[in-house]
């Protein structure tokens, strides 16, 4: 199995490195310091489970490596329209896409039977821009529950957690999913395949939708948004009416709310991704993490009214920050 990572940043890099380290031939699409370093010395992880160094082959031009069996997309979702050129070299007549991705996908309503079977989730795919780059029937959906940081150019230190869910669309259990779960595994990750990943989805995003627009909007850490009386009332309102808009669209996922705020609590003076970019002027990630499940409570005649104040006032804040598209997860 031949794959390539685009969008070899924190998550990406990691991914490749421990796909390498367990047998797989994989390439990497990165740039500038960060490519050069990888070039000259490998990817060098920095990890509580031990450290090492992948050499594997890097580029800035996906024609250089040609049609792959997986792309594994680590890239941010809101610069999957623009992408085309940079994944099209990629792409052969059966090449599933892995995409990384935070909040809802693009694919969500893809092969799910209901009353929304195959509708466009406006927010996240825009005209369809997205699909028409990304073809549904690519898309292998994954659910990161995985934390790392660029500490310098070509120099990934993995914080906790190596699980990375996969699953179709379509639920069941594929062959494509199989083998690169089986990859996966074998470079020293979790990635077990679920027959109904969108459950995992949610509960991901239970966590994402509430607490990364108030960290950016309060400039505050997971521990510090728990702590304070006030955010934590309105993480636990955020929380209860995502589960109300999931219930709606069919999914039912088991968690409690109050054990997500303090799994929360204990990851501790953690900046969400979404702080990150306000704080390095880059695009928020608010389309696919909050004003999709917005509009998926529009859809489904949802009030949520906390869900809504918080997204208008984020939504404003996204206005303000830089406009050129980040590159990683």
């Amino acid at each position: 199995m031949r794959v390539a990572i685009l969008g070899a940043g924190a998550i990406g890099a990691y991914v490749g490195a421990a796909l390498h380290r367990g047998g797989t031939e994989v390439h990497l699409v990165a740039r500038g310091p960060h490519l050069a370093a990888i070039r000259k010395r490998g990817v060098e992880v920095l990890s509580p489970r031990g450290d090492w160094v992948a050499r594997t082959p890097a580029t800035d031009d996906a024609r250089e490596i040609g049609p792959v069996d997986v792309v594994f997309l680590g890239l941010k979702a809101n610069s999957y329209a623009t992408c085309g050129p940079l994944i099209e070299p990629l792409l052969h007549d059966k090449t599933a896409v892995v995409a990384a991705q935070n909040g809802i996908p693009w694919w969500y309503f893809h092969g799910l039977p209901g009353p929304y079977e195959g509708r466009r989730i406006e927010s996240v795919d825009p005209g369809g821009e997205v699909t028409r780059v990304l073809s549904l029937e690519r898309a292998i959906g994954c659910v990161v529950y995985c934390s790392t940081e660029l500490v310098g150019p070509g120099v990934v230190r993995h914080l906790e957690g190596t699980r990375f869910s996969i699953g179709e669309p379509s639920g069941g259990l594929s062959d494509r999913c199989l083998e690169f779960s089986a990859a996966m595994i074998a470079g020293g990750l979790k990635c077990p395949v679920e027959e109904d990943v969108r459950n995992d989805i949610w509960i991901k995003l239970l966590g994402n939708a509430a607490f990364n627009p108030i960290s950016a909007l309060a400039r505050a850490t997971m521990v510090e948004i728990a702590q304070h009386q006030g955010t934590r009332a309105m993480v636990r309102l955020m929380m209860e009416e995502t589960l109300e808009i999931a219930k709606a669209v069919g999914c039912t996922p088991d968690i409690s709310v109050d054990k997500r705020i303090d799994g929360a609590e204990r990851v501790g003076e953690h900046k969400t991704s979404m702080l990150q970019d306000l704080e390095k002027d880059k695009p928020l990630e608010l389309d696919v993490i909050l004003a999709a499940v917005v509009e998926l409570a529009d859809l489904t005649g949802t009030k949520a009214p906390t869900l809504r104040a918080v997204h208008a006032v984020a939504d404003l804040l996204s206005t303000k920050v830089g406009t050129t598209a980040a590159r990683a997860v």
